[in-house]
């Protein structure tokens, strides 16, 4: 039987997730103030200590599905060699960051047990 294609309707939003060190916390910090300055979009709060399934110091973006357009390219001409997860809400957390993502940079290890099938967290 041949699986039906995934709607993009039911995404909801983005997040993209802006990863940093000790030596690029600076780099990121120019990238969160030019995304609050040009976007709508809600820049959640530095996480310097892991958090959630993410293992490495970062900060998240959420944004509206009719942001992608601007939003991305912006985030993939600027973001200054950082790495840069960036996926959809579908409702279904373990896809949107496995099958539905889209890395910019390296792909970093993420810990998937901590998500639920259908949690938004992330």
């Amino acid at each position: 039987m041949i699986e039906a294609f995934a709607d993009p309707e039911r995404i909801e939003g983005y997040h993209a997730h802006i990863y940093y060190d000790a030596a690029s916390r600076a780099k990121a910090g120019r990238l969160r103030q030019g995304i609050g300055e040009r976007f709508e979009a809600r820049v959640g709060n530095w996480h310097d200590e892991p958090v959630g399934p993410h293992l490495v110091p970062m900060y998240q973006v959420a944004f509206a599905v009719d942001e992608f357009p601007q939003l991305v390219p912006w985030l993939m001409l600027n973001r200054d060699g950082l790495d840069v997860l960036i996926h959809p809400r579908s409702g279904d957390s373990v896809a949107d960051h496995t099958r539905f993502a889209m890395w910019l940079g390296h792909v970093l290890p993420l810990r998937l047990d901590v998500l639920g099938r259908g949690s938004g967290a992330g």
